[in-house]
């Protein structure tokens, strides 16, 4: 089953996420389908914290992909554009 999920990048102490769509068997920082955004958690307000293409996730979610608990919750606080 594909899931849309966090993958963590950054640095220590300085997180930053991509937004991937992935097996459910793969591990969390492998190997994945496609990136379709970023969630930066440490960004100030000058930066965009937090980005995705919603052409690609109705793609995904119409394939049948699942949307993990933690990307559900960020795009339900995340302002519509």
């Amino acid at each position: 089953m594909v899931v849309i999920r966090l993958a963590r990048g950054g640095s220590k102490n300085r997180p930053f996420f991509s937004i991937v769509a992935t097996d459910k068997r793969n591990r969390r920082d492998s190997n994945f389908i496609e990136r379709i955004g970023y969630y930066n958690p440490s960004a100030v307000e000058t930066e965009q914290g937090f980005r995705i293409a919603q052409d690609r996730l109705t793609y995904w979610q119409g394939v049948g992909a699942q949307l993990s608990p933690t990307v559900a919750r960020l795009l339900k606080g995340a302002p519509k554009a």
